[in-house]
């Protein structure tokens, strides 16, 4: 093959790697090739040779072409086609479409999301103390399914010498919930969870409910304050429960939960989160209920470690013998994200 052959051949290769990448040109004047990743919640992430992964705010972005993306509308319909952005008006494969109906640009494939987070402290000398939590929660999130599951272990015990030392918290707190999106925000829910209180003389309490839920907002991109995730759910659910010394003892109740979390827009990796559940007895609802409550932050450090801190109040307003109704737990500790 002669000299002027292979420049050509080489030319025509170089065009046609131009041709399929990806570009971004921005409002500023700046162009960028590459990969668009994806799309979704007025951010596209954007990856190059030459920069890495970006986030980039879709408001700065004047122009953009892709070679073939895939269009996942609310409804869960899917398109595919040459996508591209001009004068703010995106069209897919030539034809206009409007972004308020689009759910994501290539939406990442399905995933366990979760964490795990220990805290605990240790005291020698006149005081002897050992305190431990243990808090783990897991996730996953489909086109119309998703699916939560928690677990929690308390322990504490103190004293003045190794042998008098006292139990004075020793929990665990296990649950579970499915839910299912019959439309874009409406979902109906399945859930269950197991307790026991050594100190409370709670040997068990099981509970089962159903119910509906309103995804209000989902990870949704506020410009001023960030990222946002908030739903509320009603129904019903059955509760049997034992205490030491005493018959056990079953009963229907009301539901009303909510859930919140927080991205703080101008520190990212920061997250609050708040989930608040009453659960008045349908026979009894204005004398016998439980209320559980938290409030919590996570902060991301370095290669998926985070810093955790939580404050959790449980209530019931008919406690076990010789216990009260209240219990306060904090929590500051070191966890792992993925």
């Amino acid at each position: 093959m002669s000299i002027k052959n292979s420049a050509a051949l080489l030319l025509a290769a170089s065009c046609a790697l131009a041709v399929s990448a990806d570009t971004i040109v921005f409002k500023s004047g700046s162009r960028l090739e590459g990969e668009i990743v994806s799309i979704a919640g007025g951010e596209i992430k954007f990856k190059s040779d030459d920069v890495g992964t970006l986030t980039i705010k879709d408001e700065k972005v004047a122009s953009l072409t892709t070679t073939k993306s895939k269009v996942q509308y609310k409804d869960n319909t899917v398109a595919e086609g040459a996508l591209a952005k001009q004068n703010d008006a995106y069209t897919l494969a030539g034809k206009p479409i409007d972004m308020k109906n689009v759910k994501a640009v290539n939406p990442e494939p399905e995933k366990w999301h979760g964490s795990a987070n220990l805290s605990g402290s240790i005291a020698r000398g006149n005081t002897r103390s050992e305190k431990a939590s243990v808090v783990a929660d897991v996730n996953r999130r489909w086109d119309k399914d998703r699916l939560a599951g928690d677990f929690g272990y308390y322990f504490a015990q103190n004293g003045t010498t190794r042998d008098n030392k006292e139990k004075t918290e020793d929990r665990i707190d296990l649950g579970a919930q499915f839910d299912h999106f019959w439309v874009t925000k409406v979902y109906s829910y399945v859930n269950g969870r197991y307790e026991r209180d050594g100190i409370n003389n709670l040997q068990y309490r099981y509970r089962a409910g159903t119910g509906l839920g309103y995804q209000w907002l989902e990870k949704y991109a506020h410009d001023l304050t960030g990222k946002w995730s908030f739903n509320q759910e009603a129904g019903l659910t059955y509760i049997k429960e034992k205490y030491e010394h005493e018959s056990d003892d079953d009963r229907c109740a009301f539901r009303y939960a909510h859930h919140l979390s927080w991205n703080p827009k101008w520190l990212e990796k920061l997250a609050f989160t708040h989930n608040f559940e009453y659960l008045p007895d349908v026979g009894d609802w204005a004398d016998s209920y439980l209320i559980d409550t938290d409030v919590g932050f996570a902060y991301e450090l370095a290669a998926a470690w985070q810093l955790m801190g939580k404050f959790e109040w449980d209530y019931n307003s008919k406690p076990g013998p010789h216990t009260k109704s209240s219990d306060f737990r904090y929590m500051l500790g070191l966890g792992y994200k993925w």
